[in-house]
């Protein structure tokens, strides 16, 4: 009998593979075409973040810098005395300084039209440095003061000069003053540091993220010190020591639900419960760290109980093995082997409380306030609920203020993000 050859066409692997030969023309297409498909779906991501980034980017550039004057301001005596400071003719020192500049503007309607080129935060700014050294009253002296919004957007090309005048903000006589001050050299466009050192304002030119800022500073601490404890211990318990029935499952469902709970209706159990109930101070951080930790317990919860399980139990058996107890083997062993996963949930879930927006809104957390909180019992506004509240505003002032804020908002989300993706690449082991 002849040997049946192994390989070729008449052999039966070889008929195998001719037959499977198509299928596998076939099945390479389909990878190349999901392949395809998910490359173009990550292009298109891509593309929707950048143009996202480009357009605040665009738009919020302009708030970083604030066009300013500086005036050879004399404090006169007869209008401004140390015995009735703050109180003084600040306004009436400007005009004086501003008017050497435009000699012809001699009617109070003009006169009123030149002081408009300042901002009316320039008297406070001022005044402020005069309280602080009333030996200057009497004396010449250089001040740098904010334009109004509407020569600030002048300067910034955001006013068309070729607009016709009807149909612009400053007619052409106060172009025209404008231009003047440009060509004497005294016009000036720094870096607008008044973006994160002032407060909200109703001017534009004067309005900051300070009291944002600290607010929010307020609100992640509280919401830390409330849910890191208590999400650790409750996913301690759970997933180490809690008996395995139903009451432990409906417990973990219930869990998992609240992390798909909006936003929202933690607002309205905070509006009820932290206000109207327990009579807490309204629009102040202690109630939305609060509100903000019941939102961030599901996922610090969550995430610490998927770092304990990620501990091999070998780990346990050695310990228990040796004659440690259960609560040795726990947090002697096996949390602190999870503790960077723990962290990095607990950074994520800040960052999430952080952009949340709905529930301050519902405690009162939009109030203009126009300082900075001294404590979590005061007043105090957000990053997202300043930003609502600028992107409710009229004044055109405040949309480039508004892209600002979200480019700062965006600038602590990611800065949070890289710290949880340092942690997890830092200290995690793999087994």
């Amino acid at each position: 009998m002849a040997d049946t050859p192994l390989y070729g066409a008449d052999s039966p692997a070889g008929s195998v593979i001719d037959r499977i030969r198509p299928g596998l023309a076939a099945r390479r297409r389909k990878e190349l075409r999901l392949k395809i498909y998910g490359l173009v779906a990550m292009g298109i991501a891509f593309g929707m973040l950048a143009l996202l980034i480009g357009s605040l980017v665009f738009t919020g550039w302009r708030a970083f810098t604030q066009t300013h004057v500086t005036l050879d301001v004399f404090l006169d005596p007869a209008e401004i005395r140390a015995e009735t400071l703050p109180r003084g003719g600040f306004d009436s020192v400007l005009e004086a300084s501003l008017l050497q500049y435009f000699p012809e503007a001699t009617e109070r309607a003009e006169r009123r039209e030149v002081m408009g080129i300042l901002s009316n935060g320039a008297q406070f700014i001022l005044r402020d440095r005069v309280v602080a050294d009333p030996s200057l009253i009497g004396q010449t002296i250089r001040v740098t003061v904010p334009t109004s919004d509407s020569y600030d957007q002048l300067r910034k090309g955001l006013i068309d000069r070729e607009t016709p005048e009807r149909l612009r903000r400053l007619n052409d006589a106060q172009v025209e003053r404008f231009d003047r001050l440009e060509a004497a050299g005294v016009v000036s466009q720094p870096l607008n540091w008044a973006l994160l050192r002032n407060a909200d304002s109703r001017f534009p030119e004067l309005a900051g993220l300070r009291g944002a800022l600290v607010g929010s500073f307020w609100l992640l601490l509280i919401c830390f010190l409330i849910s890191f404890p208590l999400g650790i211990a409750a996913a301690i318990y759970l997933e180490e020591f809690a008996p395995k029935n139903r009451v432990s499952d409906l417990i973990e469902v219930n869990i998992n639900n609240l992390a798909a709970v909006p936003s929202v209706v933690f607002g309205l159990l905070g509006l009820a419960v932290f206000i109207n109930w327990f009579g807490m101070p309204r629009s102040a951080p202690i109630v939305g760290g609060m509100v903000l930790a019941l939102m961030t317990l599901p996922t610090i919860i969550i995430a610490t109980r998927a770092a304990l399980k990620a501990v091999p139990p070998s780990i346990r058996e050695a310990a228990l093995g040796v004659g440690a107890s259960r609560q040795q083997v726990v947090f002697g062993h096996v949390l602190p082997l999870a503790m960077p996963g723990i962290l990095t949930g607990t950074i994520i879930g800040l960052a999430q409380a952080l952009g949340e927006t709905a529930p301050l809104l519902l405690i009162g957390m939009n109030a203009f306030i126009t300082s900075a909180p001294d404590g979590p019992f005061q007043a105090a506004t957000a990053l997202p609920t300043q930003i609502f509240i600028w992107a409710d505003s009229p004044e055109r002032g405040f949309v480039s203020r508004t892209s600002a804020a979200i480019l700062v908002l965006l600038s602590f989300l990611i800065a949070m993000n890289a710290l949880a993706i340092f942690l997890r690449q830092r200290f995690q082991r793999t087994w």
